[in-house]
């Protein structure tokens, strides 16, 4: 499973326009609006790398109200939750 986390600014008044459209991206399990430099924190969960810029690059990123993004791909998760299970479900 590869996870990816993208930043992205938005435009002022575009924030929830953009986190509602983003949720419904297939494989972007989260969208959590964030403080700090960015205006929204996005989770990307894919059985493949290759899957990623088709979601990032390719529907993210192209839309409008987007002025500054950053993606980050994990490498290995620290958690007590067993993530890897939780999102395998039906992934073959």
């Amino acid at each position: 499973m590869i996870t990816a986390f993208v930043h992205i600014s938005c435009s002022p008044g575009k924030l929830d326009e953009l986190a509602e459209s983003i949720s419904q991206v297939e494989g972007v399990t989260e969208v959590y609006s964030v403080t700090g430099d960015y205006d929204l924190l996005i989770i990307i969960r894919t059985a493949s790398i290759d899957e990623l810029p088709g979601i990032v690059t390719d529907n993210i990123l192209k839309r409008d109200g987007i002025t500054k993004a950053n993606t980050s791909i994990g490498f290995k998760v620290y958690s007590k939750h067993n993530l890897e299970t939780m999102f395998s479900i039906g992934l073959d």
